[in-house]
Formats: C-alpha cells, sequence, structure tokens
C-alpha cells in the first residue's frame, strides 16, 4: 500500500554475496528484489584482487546502474544497498554502501535499520578528533571499529557493535572477509543462502530466490557471521536479548514471498485477514484491499467473511514516490495519481476497504473519498495493524506523535476524520496470534513500541527528532 504516502517507510535493503564469479551482477538481482525496502538511492561494492571499488547513485537501481556499469565492479564477492532515508539523511553522500580506505585496509559497510545512540557516539568521536563525512549514523560504526585497539579485526568489529544500540543488521566487506551482524534483539530480518559454493545474505529472502539461492537459516540476533575461503565462522558479540522483530515487517514492508523468521509473509497476511474478519465483520457487498501489501489481508477477509474480494482498486506503477511532495495538497493529489478505483467494480456496492496501516490519516481520507466518487455507497474500513500510537526510532519513518492520527484519537473520531461508514482495527491479540510466531513471550517475539509506546532499549537522544541523524 502507498502506507499513509509520508510517515512509514523502510529505510533499506542490504545484500551480500561471496565466493561467486560474477558477484557484483548478482548483487544488482538481488537489490532489484528488495527494491520496495528503499528507492531512493542504490550501491554495489566489490571486492576483486585485494581491492574493493563501487558505484552508488541516487534513484532506483535500474537508473544507478546503467549499460556497462556493473562490468567495472568485478571479483567474487560484493555487498548492496537499495536506501530511503529518514529524517536529514538524504543525498548522494548518504548512499551506501559506504566505502572507508586506510592504511591498513579498505572496507564497505550498508546498514538496515537505526542505531538510537548514534548521536551520543558522534559528539564522543568528534571529541576525540573524528572527522564525518555523511549524516549517517551507519558511518559511526566504521568509525569505531578504526578506533578500536583490539588485536584482530574481527575482535575490533565486536567491540564496536558492543559499544551500539537500537536496530542494526550491518553487511561489512573487506578484501578478505564478508560480515554479517544483527543486533541483540534482531528488530530487522537477516538471513543466510546458498548459491553453490558460494554464501549469500539478505534482508529478505525474496532476494535469494530471484539468484537461484536456497535459504540456510536466519541470522540470530547478537551474532556475527564471518564468511570467507574458509566458510562461515559464527560468534557472538552480545547476549541474546528477547527477540522484538519488527512487527511491520509482516504486515506492510517484507515481500508476500518472503519469509521472516520462518513465518511466510503471504500467509501471515492472509491469516491477519481471516482473524480481522471475525473481529470485525462488515455487512457489505465487495472486498477490495490497498495495493499492494493489503491484497493478502483482503484475500483473507473475503475466505473468512464470505463476501466476494473484488479488483476495486488499481496502483499506477509508473508513479514516482509521492509522499516527498512538498505540501499536503500535492500529496493528496500524488494518491489520485498512485490509485485509482475500478468503477465498474464498486460503484452501487458496499464496500470493505482492507488496508495495513493508518498514520496521519490524510491518504485513507484520500482513497474512501475516491471510492465514494467511484459510486461506493458505502465504504467500511478494516485495519490489519493495531492504531499506531507511538514513533518508531528503530529503522522506520513513522511521524512524530503529534502528527500520529491515532496518538490522542479515538478509533471514532479517526473514523469521522477519514470519511468512513465504519473502521476497524485489529486487536493486538489478534495480530499477534494471526502472525502466529512460536515465539512464547506475550509479545510472541515481535516489537510493539509503535502500538504501545514500550521500546525494548534505551532510546538516548533518538527520541529528539530534530537532532535523528537519518
Amino acid at each position: 500500500m502507498l502506507a499513509e504516502i509520508k510517515g512509514l517507510n523502510e529505510e533499506c535493503g542490504i545484500f551480500g554475496i561471496w565466493g561467486h564469479e560474477d558477484a557484483a551482477r548478482l548483487t544488482y538481482y538481488g537489490l532489484h528484489s528488495l527494491q520496495h525496502r528503499g528507492q531512493e538511492g542504490a550501491g554495489i561494492v566489490a571486492a576483486h584482487n585485494g581491492s574493493l571499488s563501487g558505484h552508488k547513485g541516487l534513484g532506483l537501481v535500474t537508473d544507478v546502474f546503467q549499460s556497462g556499469t556493473l562490468d567495472a565492479l568485478k571479483g567474487a564477492a560484493a555487498i548492496g544497498h537499495v536506501r530511503y532515508s529518514t529524517a536529514g539523511g538524504g543525498g548522494y553522500e548518504n548512499v551506501q554502501p559506504l566505502l572507508f580506505r586506510s592504511q591498513t585496509g579498505a572496507m564497505a559497510l550498508a546498514h538496515n535499520g537505526n542505531l538510537t545512540n548514534a548521536i551520543e557516539l558522534k559528539l564522543a568521536l568528534e571529541g576525540q578528533g573524528s572527522i564525518f563525512q555523511t549524516t549517517s549514523d551507519t558511518e559511526v560504526f566504521a568509525h569505531l571499529i578504526r578506533r578500536s585497539q583490539a588485536p584482530t579485526f574481527v575482535e575490533q568489529m565486536k567491540e564496536a557493535l558492543s559499544q551500539i544500540e537500537g536496530a542494526f543488521a550491518f553487511l561489512l566487506l573487506t578484501e578478505k572477509a564478508l560480515y554479517a551482524a544483527l543486533d541483540p534483539h534482531g528488530f530487522r530480518p537477516l538471513s543466510l543462502g546458498r548459491l553453490g559454493s558460494a554464501y549469500v545474505v539478505a534482508s529478505e529472502t525474496c532476494a535469494f530466490d530471484v539468484i537461484g539461492a536456497t535459504y540456510e537459516r536466519e541470522v540470530a540476533p547478537g551474532e556475527l557471521l564471518i564468511i570467507s575461503r574458509e566458510g562461515v565462522r559464527s560468534e557472538r558479540f552480545a547476549s541474546r536479548q528477547p527477540r522484538s522483530i519488527c512487527s511491520m515487517e509482516y504486515i506492510y514492508f517484507a515481500r508476500p514471498d518472503s519469509h521472516v523468521d520462518g513465518i511466510n509473509v503471504h500467509t501471515a497476511r492472509k491469516n491477519l485477514g481471516k482473524r480481522l474478519a471475525l473481529e470485525a465483520p462488515a455487512d457489505a457487498d465487495i472486498v477490495t484491499g490497498v495495493p499492494d501489501s493489503s491484497i493478502s489481508v483482503a484475500i483473507g477477509y473475503a475466505e473468512a467473511s464470505g463476501i466476494p474480494y473484488e479488483l476495486g482498486l488499481i496502483k499506477n506503477r509508473y508513479v514516482g514516490r509521492t509522499f516527498i511532495q512538498p505540501s499536503q495538497a500535492l500529496r493528496e493529489q500524488g494518491v489520485k495519481m498512485k490509485l485509482s478505483p475500478v468503477r465498474g467494480v464498486v460503484a452501487g456496492k458496499r464496500v470493505v476497504m482492507v488496508d495495513d496501516s493508518i498514520v496521519r490519516g490524510t491518504t485513507s481520507r484520500r482513497i474512501v473519498s475516491m471510492l465514494r466518487e467511484a459510486g461506493a455507497v458505502e465504504v467500511h474500513v478494516r485495519i490489519s495493524a493495531p492504531p499506531i500510537t507511538h514513533p518508531c526510532f528503530y529503522g522506520i519513518d513513522t511521524s512524530s506523535k503529534e502528527e500520529l492520527i491515532a496518538a490522542n484519537r479515538t478509533v471514532e473520531e479517526i473514523r469521522r476524520l477519514i470519511g468512513a461508514d465504519s473502521l476497524a482495527f485489529i486487536s493486538q491479540e489478534g495480530m499477534l496470534e494471526a502472525i502466529g510466531r512460536p515465539d512464547v513471550s506475550p509479545q510472541r517475539g515481535q516489537c510493539l513500541a509503535c502500538f504501545t509506546g514500550q521500546y525494548p532499549t534505551r532510546l538516548g537522544q533518538a527520541a529528539r527528532p530534530c537532532l535523528t541523524m537519518k
């Protein structure tokens, strides 16, 4: 879905491969399958003959890597990144992977997530003489590695990893190895795969499918993988904390054909729709989903309710990212450009409009209005996430609490604001049961902070929006 045009956007996707002669080209294909995770910039760094070289730019993967670009990125190892920037983090210099060179060797770094203590660390590092070239919190990690006095590079990485807080899935490439690390709470997904004798690491398993790789396992929270000519070695840099994987990965961010920590995303979303139909039935003629992430939910709702599913909304896939438009009027016009109601389907019908979330409410209001303009006699809105009442500091660009429509309003007040005939959100318990993670904790191993305000980690200065680095 458009997920509120402005207000709910995943930061990035990462992909790495070690031990394949066409590493950069395979990374290109992997990034293409992760394009939904970031559309503002892309980059690839490859290792060849003891050196690293890279190419990056603003725009989509296909825009950044034109004909011949990949031919220059030779080598049997590579990492890549697709980026969506949050507050203050746009610009070419922040496009990853970040490539660092020194007398002790080069390294490239790609990161998915957000470091909640990055500002504190940056201030301390600058006090010690560090000079930063970007406004990305990712660069903080590189400085911590280089300042470590530990005897080996692995120990330097582990020391640096122990100092950072928040959500992070890192890929780091040197001339000698590919490293993958996941934060102790496991906020972000990260998986290990195989392609013949080569090893692959990616944010989502759909990136394995596109290159013909097979899934091996998840990277564990607090784990550091070292992939080299000797194979894969696993070490721990921190004790495993209670798992807190982002709930929105299942609800919105991940592609339906991905598996996130063993759960198929399409199946989870269908189950969300079925549970939503039980919790919030509607007397209606058709069910339609807001493309793309809500389609699976709408199918589940239709199956459980017995109301037929119809393609009531069409997404124009050739329109740019309208949520960055500078005015609310232009953003709302962008919604109309991106989505079109199918008049012949919705005219004269009572419609259940299934969506994944309501953040600011402006997009929901516009879609409800479009359905009515197309002839829908009733519009009943059903949401497959609980109300989002608190901002996220772990790598999702949610608005400040003041902008979140559910932060200080009742469901009935939201219904009136978006103009729906009825509105219902799935319950937190229903969401957890529908996704079906086997974790026995009350949170089922998911982060619920944006719904509850109970953050799994210390926030530090990350809770001050004007200082957020990304």
